[in-house]
Parts: structure tokens; sequence; C-alpha cells
């Protein structure tokens, strides 16, 4: 599988992972177990051929049949890959692009499939601009009161050294908010506007009372 040169070098179909709670940023890394039949056949078919699986949030339970998709999700290449004795694949995916679902595909394949458009999400090839520096102050600011209202630490050296796309997706990606805040965090326009609203969203739980986690370290 080679490494894609342009985002015009991505399959327009492409086969989609519906998993709650999962948010795929560009260059972010994604671990995966992956042991549903149906989703062991989508590994083995994207090691295949061109390596990418999308990753994108169910809008409610699948009780029901398949449930409806929201229309961004994000792309992720296979990066890593090993199988388990028992027949699991442990995967990695590494974040290269949103997409908007531009439709869902009628397929034979145990999996879902949708044809994807990444035009809206160009900018996302390359790394982020760094934020203003008054934005990225009021995150670490943020950040310290809901760390000490969820009864977490973290290492602020690391917090401190981390360049500012590395920072705001990992706390997007580790951070315990809801799917709906997780599909608002990845339909941000850009890094700046998903640093202002992990930063509201952080002070929203840090406002709120009897929410307070078990003590434990964010790293």
């Amino acid at each position: 599988m080679e490494p894609f040169a342009t985002p015009a070098d991505l399959p327009a179909v492409i086969p989609v992972f519906p998993l709650a709670g999962a948010l795929m940023l560009p260059r972010a890394v994604l671990p995966l177990n992956i042991f549903e039949p149906r989703y062991l056949a989508m590994t083995r078919d994207a090691m295949a051929s061109h390596g990418v699986i999308g990753m994108i949030q169910p809008r409610g339970d699948a009780e029901r049949g398949p449930p409806p998709l929201f229309e961004i999700g994000g792309l992720g290449r296979i990066t890593r890959f090993s199988e388990t004795g028992d027949g699991r694949f442990l995967i990695a995916l590494t974040g290269l692009i949103r997409f908007r679902v531009a439709e869902e595909l009628a397929v034979t394949t145990p999996y879902r499939q949708v044809r994807a458009d990444y035009a809206p999400f160009a900018a996302d090839w390359d790394p982020a601009p760094p934020l203003a520096p008054a934005v990225r102050a009021n995150l670490e600011d943020r950040l310290r009161g809901y760390l000490e209202t969820q009864q977490l630490s973290a290492d602020w050296d690391a917090v401190r050294g981390a360049d500012d796309e590395a920072l705001v997706t990992t706390l997007s990606t580790v951070c315990p908010f809801e799917i709906l805040e997780r599909q608002a965090l990845l339909e941000a326009p850009d890094l700046a506007a998903r640093a202002q609203m992990l930063a509201t969203l952080m002070a929203f739980a840090g406002s709120a009372t009897g929410s307070a986690a078990p003590p434990g370290t964010l790293q």
C-alpha cells in the first residue's frame, strides 16, 4: 500500500466503520480491536486494496437495523496491523482527511460503503497553522480547570511542549465527551475553531456539579 500523494489520489468509494465515540482527525492515531466478522472482512479487503477505512459515528443504535450515519467522518490509513491467536485484528489508523458522505451505496459486502467527498476538507492534508498565543493560553487554562474538576492530573511539561495540533487532537480524542460533542469537534472548520470549542466544552464540564470522575492521570 503506497502512501497517497494528494487528496486526488484517495479512493472515491470507501468502507466505513460506524463507531460511536470514535474520532478520526488528520494525523491522529486510532487503535482498533477488530473482532466482528463483517469488520474482519472489511479490514482484509482494505489491506488488499487501498488500505483506508472511514471512521464515522452512527446517529443511533443498531437494534432496529443499520443506524443512519452522520454526514462527516474521518478517513484513516492502516499503518499497523497484527493478528491475534483467536482471530482478531489489532490495527491502527492514521488520520488522513475528513470526508462528507456524498452517498451510501447499496453493496453486497457485509460492511457499509460510501462515496466520499473530500473537497470541503482539502486543508486537512497539510499540518494546521499554529494557534494564536491567546487561544493556546486559554485552552491550557481551561484544561487546568477541567482536570481539577475531574480529579485528573497531567504531565504539564508534555502539555506545554506539545505542538498546537497534537495537543488539540489528543484532547479531542481522549476527553470523555458525548457523541454530539465529538461530532462538533470533528466538524470544526479549522484548528483554531476546534481549540476554542474544546475550551468551551471543558469549561462547561468543569462548571457542572457532581460530574467528577475517579482520580487518575491524563497523559
